[in-house]
């Protein structure tokens, strides 16, 4: 528990990027000495900016941070390390082609007399910091041997070992199972009661609830307020999230459910037949109707993403039949899939989905550009034309269309790049985690857009490792594991007991 020492406190943050964009007002802080705090807010909150104007990587306009009682103004993430502020993301920022020990040890490494790295002791320091978190690891392979869960735990026995008084861990169970996240939070319970605080962002309010001693919410970039994390019921804590009854929301969602129940499917358009690629999926049977919202589901490794990239032309079909509307196909490449009005919206839309120093309006515009082809060009008035009717229709939070899309939340982001497919018209839209790693409210609103899609005759592939929000927006759930078809739930006979005894090995219907 915490023990009320003021580790960290931050009072009137404030940060503007350029002229328009008001990522925080006024926003407050405080961190105690032996805590496990929760950050919270839907996304464009303001929680990421908070963490960059902590960490020194952008500079605050107004406001003031206090580091065990004394005004600190880092302006580095290096000053900021130095301080005492370490920070593990979701994407593992250490260096995947040195050994565990090298990225333990970067820029600290032990030196034998001569000045040369001690490799020797720099390995059995490893180990024995290692061991202190229950994980036993050859050292000396390559970081990128090992699992991301592995590899954030390493992250943070690197903070610990520097020392560092004030953990920030940014989503850090979005990729892990569940014992995973339950070895993550026996580590991060023993960090706070050796004193350390730590600051949890987190969009599993399950896991907020369990781990966390306090939460602080911010929304639209202001400060909302400091709560004890046993006294404030989940309910009143997505209303401070969304800033708008939950229960309106939750009857909004309703009425999509309806409009699915109500849907009715149509033709076939597409059909897998025994379809493989070597090493992502084996002998894949699947069919797709227009209108229909089909889900994929499955544990990681099962052959989720791996099947949307063979129907995408990304991965190519090495054996067995892909057809759409009847017509056998080769998709040598994604611009075949576009060409067939297939749309993908990929897993990672940091790396994979947008351009970030392009324009909403550039972003929105690409697909459609590929489809047409480079001798036909998108004019500024078309695409800002196509910029304008996406963001009213899918409520874009953005000053204009101008806006650098990096500069957008990460469900903003998720809309611009969902708005790029929707220009194109697609036959079928493949989503590949759709709402990960965004706030409730935008997860609502996305799972709305798939089920109103469906009813005007769109074919959706919905792919979650969620499996409520594919229980609420799927009438039929294909279920995979070790890269095959184990089964799948219709109708109903979709419950969260049917899909996983299917992933368990058990029967399905």
């Amino acid at each position: 528990m915490s023990s009320n020492t003021k580790l960290l406190k931050m009072e009137g943050i404030s940060k503007t990027f350029g002229k328009a964009v008001i990522a925080l007002h006024d926003v407050h802080f405080e961190l105690e000495a032996g805590e496990i705090h929760a950050l919270l807010g839907e996304n464009g909150a303001g929680k990421s900016t908070l963490i960059k104007v902590l960490t020194g990587v952008e500079e605050r306009d107004e406001g003031k941070i206090e580091l065990d009682g004394k005004t600190i103004h880092p302006r580095s993430t290096n000053e900021a390390q130095q301080l005492g502020i370490s920070t593990v993301y979701q994407e593992v920022n250490l260096c995947p082609n040195l050994s565990v020990a090298e990225n333990i040890y970067i820029g600290r490494a032990p030196r034998t007399k001569m000045g040369s790295i001690d490799w020797a002791t720099m390995s059995k320091e490893a180990t024995k910091l290692l061991e202190k978190f229950d994980l036993k690891l050859d050292v000396n392979k390559r970081l990128d041997n090992y699992s991301v869960a592995v590899q954030q735990m390493v992250a943070i026995a690197r903070a610990s070992d520097i020392q560092a008084k004030v953990l920030i861990l940014d989503e850090p169970t979005s990729s892990l199972s569940k014992v995973e996240v339950d070895k993550l939070f026996a580590i991060m319970k023993q960090l706070r009661s050796e004193g350390m605080g730590i600051i949890f962002v987190t969009h599993f309010l399950d896991q907020v609830y369990e781990v966390t001693d306090r939460i602080t919410v911010l929304r639209n970039g202001g400060y909302v307020g400091t709560y004890n994390t046993a006294d404030l019921p989940r309910m009143e804590l997505v209303s401070k999230m969304i800033g708008k009854d939950y229960q309106a929301l939750n009857e909004s969602l309703k009425e999509g459910q309806a409009e699915k129940e109500g849907t009715k499917t149509g033709d076939e358009l597409i059909s897998m037949k025994n379809v493989s690629h070597q090493g992502s999926i084996s002998g894949m049977d699947l069919t797709i109707s227009r209108g229909e919202v089909l889900g994929l589901s499955g544990l990681l490794g099962s052959g989720r993403s791996e099947t949307a990239r063979v129907l995408f032309g990304i991965d190519q079909v090495s054996e067995g039949e892909l057809s759409i509307n009847g017509e056998k196909v080769n998709l040598k490449h994604p611009l075949d899939a576009i060409r067939k009005d297939l749309a993908f919206c990929p897993e990672n839309r940091k790396t994979e989905g947008i351009i970030g120093d392009l324009s909403i309006r550039d972003n929105m515009a690409l697909a459609l550009q590929a489809k047409k082809g480079l001798f036909k060009k998108i004019s500024k008035k078309e695409a800002q034309k196509i910029a304008d009717e996406y963001i009213k229709k899918l409520e874009i939070k953005t000053p204009n269309a101008d806006q650098l899309i990096k500069n957008l939340s990460g469900g903003n982001q998720q809309k611009v790049i969902l708005a790029r497919w929707l220009a194109t018209n697609p036959q079928l839209l493949m989503l590949d985690e759709p709402t990960r790693g965004i706030d409730i409210g935008t997860k609502a609103e996305i799972q709305k857009i798939v089920i109103d899609l469906a009813a005007q005759g769109m074919a959706v592939l919905f792919i979650s490792s969620e499996l409520d929000e594919e229980l609420r927006c799927c009438k039929r759930i294909v279920v995979l594991k070790d890269m095959e078809k184990a089964g799948e739930v219709v109708g109903d006979n979709i419950t969260e007991g049917a899909v996983m005894q299917i992933m368990a090995g058990g029967e399905g219907k």
